[in-house]
């Protein structure tokens, strides 16, 4: 055991994602080093760090993976412009990718290993980003022992909007061993601890459907008047991603109604914002994470991929316990048809090491507890 992994107390075998308090100390040991720039308390997540946005942006004529080479290396052949992002930042165009070293480095021990995903308000701007790293043949995924730093790629898809320095865009957790919870477990798990709500109880457990994880559907029908959603409009103002609460939702998004059937038809290449039918619970001893959907379900994608932090859903009253998630989705080629209840995605739970000093919720200003809407923190209520 190294020293850095004695100091953040891993037993040996010990298995599950690193928790607030490990994290805290993680940053403590530089496991996580952001240099000159301080990690802050409010960067420390249930389950999660913060990682923030550095100090240029390159626009790069496409998207890559640095196989054997450092990230530097290969990006020196597809940058098109570079951008300064301090003082006022920087506007970032639709369509177009973007690659952006993050202040955060990471130093991991050998048995540690990390995965990071988009921040939930960044997903819900159609905001597309994962992280790169040195000799990696995958996005998002980070080898057990990696030093280097970290680059996020960023594709704005449906609006031109604008960043800058130490933005929050996307996550990161340490994990050690196998913390995955397999399907008999999650039955189990579900009869003594709910999961999954839906109206006025808990899911009855002859209609929970797993496949690594629990699959949940859509709500399109309990929407008031008959809107179930919003979609993206083209060719919208700008958008500062370092607000909250200050943007109008008609001058970004169109609102979505069902048909007759408790059904809608998406437009391909369009971007929706949606509900779950059922409302999520992730009791603090575990984590939970939306994962892509299967294509071969269906000609769509759902959620950009995202953490669930421990002590989401979790309420002040059994009557109210859950939340439900937002779900990103798009079509691709041909119009789909999707339906009230239709499943199209998947959360996926795990074990955390030890119980978070920190829950999900209010009390460390958390933005999607109880939601009812799925728009993002930036648009007005």
């Amino acid at each position: 055991m190294t020293e850095r992994s004695s100091g953040l107390g891993l037993a040996p075998g010990a298995e599950g994602v690193l928790p607030s308090q490990h994290l805290e100390r993680a940053a403590e040991l530089g496991i996580i080093d952001s240099g000159d720039y301080k990690i802050l308390p409010e960067s420390i997540q249930p389950a999660s760090v913060d990682l923030r946005l550095g100090e240029v942006a390159y626009r790069i004529r496409c998207s890559f993976l640095p196989d054997q080479d450092t990230v530097e290396d290969k990006l020196k052949r597809y940058i098109v412009d570079e951008i300064d992002l301090r003082g006022d930042g920087a506007v970032l165009e639709t369509k177009r990718p973007y690659l952006i070293p993050l202040i955060e480095k990471l130093a991991l021990p050998p048995e540690v290993r990390a995965r990071t995903n988009p921040k939930s308000s960044t997903g819900r701007l159609d905001v597309f980003t994962r992280v790169i790293t040195d000799a990696s043949f995958r996005f998002d995924d980070i080898r057990a022992g990696y030093h280097g730093r970290l680059y996020l790629e960023v594709v704005p898809l449906s609006f031109t909007v604008k960043v800058r320095h130490k933005l929050t865009l996307n996550q990161i957790r340490l994990i050690v061993g196998n913390p995955s919870i397999d399907d008999q477990t999650l039955q189990q798990l579900h009869e003594s601890t709910p999961l999954l709500y839906r109206d006025d109880g808990p899911v009855p457990a002859n209609e929970l459907a797993t496949a690594n994880g629990l699959f949940l559907g859509l709500d399109l029908r309990n929407g008031p008047e008959g809107r179930v959603g919003y979609r993206a409009k083209d060719y919208a103002p700008l958008l500062d991603m370092g607000l909250s609460g200050v943007y109008d939702r008609s001058d970004y998004w169109e609102p979505v109604f069902r048909e007759d059937g408790d059904r809608i038809v998406l437009a391909p290449e369009r971007f929706y914002l949606l509900l779950s039918d059922e409302r999520v619970v992730v009791p603090p001893h575990l984590a939970a994470e939306m994962t892509a959907y299967d294509p071969t379900s269906g000609e769509l994608r759902t959620h950009y991929a995202g953490f669930f932090d421990p002590g989401f859903g979790v309420r002040d009253t059994d009557e109210e316990q859950g939340s439900r998630a937002a779900l990103e989705v798009r079509a691709h080629d041909v119009p789909f048809m999707i339906e009230h209840r239709q499943r199209v995605c998947k959360l996926t739970f795990e074990r955390m090491l030890a119980i978070p000093e920190k829950r999900y919720g209010a009390g460390i200003g958390s933005n999607y507890q109880g939601q009812n809407d799925p728009l993002g923190k930036h648009f007005a209520r």
